[in-house]
């Protein structure tokens, strides 16, 4: 019988691409089963706490920063789990409380990762789930110091709501009163669900190629109908005289950051509202992002801001300020000292 020697080179040859089949058919195998077994899937935020699941040593870690435990159980697929993390954690003032409050802790309902509970046993995340008598999504549970439930909310709080129990269970308003007293205390106002429509804005269909081109700045203003912030903007700020004269300086386009709406970027790409949103890393609303005319973007404000604030962020991109004094707060304090000298007074909070 014939014996075939090779060279090493070919030996090596012939590894590598064994090696690179193997990895090809692997990332088909995963792209394959994703698609599969993970439809409906929704990103959660990067602040989540990247957990090891043993329950017992997350609420020790949190409560050695006067912090609680948040388990949010989810699925995949889930129409109000993916409004949470849309109309709620776009909300500036909703992330902030999360953030200072909680260590926010996600649970596959019908998960397979090992979960160490408060009592030491070992389970997958659905077994997890049935033994807190997980039945809905999403479901959240906010544990004390101890790792028992301070408040148990099931199924879907709007933002107002929500916002108010990240209240209650943070200061730890559990121990005085129950949450339906404490809401009703809190009046909270809520969000009108609607988009407003203002005479200053760029009809459909949206070129914004042809826009960063035209003699007045480009404008892109995102918000969402779920949103306290966006309703006060318009029912107050914009309505404002002074508010008025500076946005007069801009093309502006509202984009509602969900919506399928056709829009042509900057850069003369085709996408969507929503798509669009997501490109430029457009995590709360409202934000307004500004654009030079090569369509670069220049400056952006994130959630809410009173109207002198809001007056000076669309004065500093318009006068081009932002081209020689790359710190805003400077600006604003010496627009305020301008002001001052030429007898008008500035209210910084109203």
């Amino acid at each position: 019988m014939p014996v075939f020697r090779f060279s090493r080179t070919v030996v090596a040859a012939a590894f590598t691409l064994l090696l690179l089949g193997q990895a090809i058919l692997s990332t088909a195998e995963e792209t394959l089963t994703e698609g599969l077994v993970n439809p409906g899937y929704e990103e959660k935020p990067t602040w989540f706490k990247n957990s090891f699941l043993d329950i017992r040593e997350d609420v020790e870690e949190a409560a050695a920063e006067n912090k609680r435990v948040m388990l949010y159980f989810y699925q995949d697929g889930c129409p109000y789990c993916a409004k949470l993390l849309r109309d709620n954690y776009t909300q500036r003032s909703i992330v902030d409380k999360t953030r200072k409050y909680f260590d926010v802790i996600a649970v596959n309902m019908w998960g397979d990762r090992e979960v160490t509970g408060l009592d030491g046993s070992q389970l997958t995340e659905k077994q997890f789930a049935e033994k807190m008598r997980v039945m809905f999504t999403p479901t959240i549970l906010m544990l004390d110091e101890t790792g028992q439930p301070a408040m148990r909310i099931n199924g879907y709080y709007g933002p107002v709501k929500f916002e108010a129990a990240l209240d209650y269970v943070g200061t730890h308003q559990e121990k005085k009163l129950r949450f339906s007293e404490y809401y009703k205390k809190q009046a909270p106002v809520k969000a009108s669900g609607k988009l407003h429509d203002e005479a200053f804005f760029i009809k459909p269909p949206y070129n914004l190629q042809q826009l960063v081109a035209n003699d007045k700045p480009l404008a892109v203003l995102f918000e969402q109908k779920q949103c306290p912030a966006c309703d006060e903007y318009h029912e107050d700020i914009y309505q404002r005289k002074e508010t008025q004269e500076q946005l007069h300086r801009f093309n502006i386009v509202r984009l509602d950051m969900w919506a399928e709406t056709p829009v042509i970027d900057t850069q003369g790409n085709q996408t969507t509202a929503r798509d669009y949103a997501r490109n430029l890393n457009v995590k709360y609303t409202p934000t307004m992002v500004f654009f030079d005319r090569t369509g670069k973007e220049v400056f952006r404000t994130e959630a809410y801001l009173k109207a002198f604030h809001t007056q000076s962020v669309l004065d500093y991109v318009a006068s081009g300020a932002y081209q020689t004094q790359p710190n805003f707060q400077r600006y604003i304090a010496d627009r305020a000292a301008k002001l001052e000298a030429q007898g008008v007074h500035v209210e910084l909070w109203k």
